[in-house]
C-alpha cells in the first residue's frame, strides 16, 4: 500500500483546487498551476480543505501512478502557497554571475561568458558578497521547472572532485579525491 498516495492533501486558506475532467487547477497568491492526470485509474476528490488521490484497482501501474499524482498535486498547493526556492553556489576563481532581468550572464572559466534566458516562472537573483562564493537565488511557484532549470545551469560546469570547483547546490558537498603522487 502507498502511504504517499493514501495520505490526504491539506489546502490551505486562500488556495483553490478545481478539478475539471482529468485536468486539476490549483491556484493561489503565488499564481496558477495545472497538471493532467492521463492516467484513467486515478481520481482525485475534494472533501472540505483536503484533497484526497484514489486509485481503482491494485495493478502495479495503479500503485505507482497513485503516489505519483498525490505528490504532483500536494507540491502544487505548496507552490502556490508558499514557493520553492533553489540557490546555487559557484566555486572557483573569476567565477561570476549576474542577471539582467530574465537574462543570466555567468563566467565560469571558459573563454566565453554564458548566457541563459530564463523562463518567466522562474525569477532569478545572484548575490556577491566578499568572501563567500557567488550565489544564484531561483525561485518559482513550479517546483519541477525549478528544478529542471538550475539543473541545467549545473550542467554547465558540474563540480568536480580534485580541485572542488564547479556550480553547486547550497549545502551540497563535494567528496574531494587526493589527485597523483608525486613520483619518488
Amino acid at each position: 500500500m502507498s502511504r504517499i498516495g493514501k495520505t490526504p492533501i491539506s489546502i490551505p486558506a486562500g488556495v483553490e483546487l478545481k478539478i475539471n475532467g482529468n485536468i486539476v487547477t490549483v491556484k493561489g497568491p503565488k499564481g496558477e498551476l495545472k497538471q493532467d492526470i492521463a492516467d484513467d485509474g486515478i481520481t482525485v476528490k475534494i472533501e472540505g480543505a483536503e484533497a484526497q488521490v484514489e486509485r481503482a484497482t491494485n495493478q502495479k501501474r495503479h500503485k505507482a501512478m497513485h503516489g505519483l499524482y498525490r505528490m504532483l498535486i500536494a507540491n502544487m498547493v505548496e507552490g502556490v502557497s508558499n514557493g520553492f526556492k533553489k540557490e546555487l553556489e559557484l566555486y572557483g576563481v573569476g567565477f561570476r554571475a549576474k542577471n539582467t532581468g530574465q537574462l543570466l550572464e555567468m563566467q565560469l572559466g571558459f573563454s566565453h561568458p554564458i548566457m541563459f534566458a530564463l523562463p518567466a516562472e522562474v525569477k532569478v537573483e545572484t548575490v556577491s558578497e566578499k568572501g563567500k562564493p557567488p550565489r544564484i537565488i531561483l525561485t518559482s511557484n513550479d517546483k519541477q521547472l525549478l528544478g529542471q532549470i538550475a539543473a541545467k545551469i549545473r550542467s554547465y560546469r558540474k563540480p568536480e572532485p580534485y580541485k572542488g570547483k564547479g556550480i553547486r547546490f547550497a549545502g551540497e558537498v563535494i567528496r574531494r579525491k587526493a589527485g597523483k603522487t608525486a613520483a619518488k
